[in-house]
């Protein structure tokens, strides 16, 4: 079945993160603001080990929300410097630095009891950063993960042709709709049209879709193109191509 524009989920781009993401964070801030509060306000005729284990409490929930807080922070300093590839970065080979990712997600995906499997190989080479690749790769992978029901499948499938290298992910709705076996020019369609719809993309977690931002602009200020297929919890597949001009034959 082609893959329509339709297909795909709202991915935020641009002003689109940094806004959503300086949303996020008043959550986190609004409570770390009213743990704190609270641990100064404990009523006065609580004994010493009362005011002690409340006091405690509080800590713990704001060292949480310290972390959410912190843990955007730095979603949006990866999404900014995504951009910057950097002068004279060495190419950097898909395929090792994907087995090694599988590898390392691995025990996460079987804590769902899902199975990861990647098929295929391919030369493709991107000019990125390699830490900067394997972290678009674990965000995409993770999502998938996050996405899928427990005791499921994530297939991923290299293969080169005339056109390049293509990396095709697939979860278990993938296998069942088989929403990726379409044509090449269903899987060019441009970043622009990749929502379902606005309630579609609104159920997948802001954090969940940011990181897909960064890997995508990660991915695509290298050279190559990305687009989803769509999934209530997040992505239920996806397609990286890399243009033969990218990979080292062009060299």
């Amino acid at each position: 079945m082609s893959t329509s524009s339709h297909s795909f989920p709202k991915v935020p781009q641009g002003p689109d993160v940094l806004g959503e993401l300086l949303h996020s964070l008043s959550q986190p801030l609004t409570g770390l603001r009213c743990s704190l509060e609270l641990s100064l306000q404990l009523p006065l005729d609580l004994s010493i080990e009362q005011v002690a284990e409340q006091q405690q409490a509080s800590v713990a929930v704001a060292l949480q929300q310290t972390e959410k807080v912190i843990g955007m922070i730095q979603l949006m300093r990866e999404y900014l410097d995504a951009e910057h590839p950097g002068p004279e970065i060495c190419p950097v080979a898909l395929e090792p630095a994907l087995r090694s990712v599988i590898e390392e997600l691995s025990s996460i995906a079987a804590v769902r009891a899902i199975q990861l499997h990647l098929s295929g190989t391919c030369t493709a080479t991107l000019q990125v950063p390699e830490p900067r690749l394997r972290l678009a790769l674990q965000y995409l992978i993770t999502t998938m993960i996050e996405a899928q029901p427990m005791h499921s499948k994530v297939m991923l499938l290299l293969g080169e042709g005339p056109a390049g290298t293509v990396l095709r992910a697939e979860g278990e709705h993938g296998f069942r709709h088989r929403s990726f076996r379409g044509t090449e020019r269903s899987t060019m369609s441009p970043p622009t049209m990749l929502d379902r719809t606005r309630t579609k993309s609104a159920s997948i977690p802001t954090l969940r879709r940011v990181k897909l931002a960064i890997a995508k602009r990660v991915l695509e200020t290298a050279g190559a193109s990305l687009v989803f297929g769509a999934g209530d919890a997040g992505p239920t597949g996806f397609v990286l191509r890399i243009p033969r001009r990218v990979g080292p034959s062009a060299r």
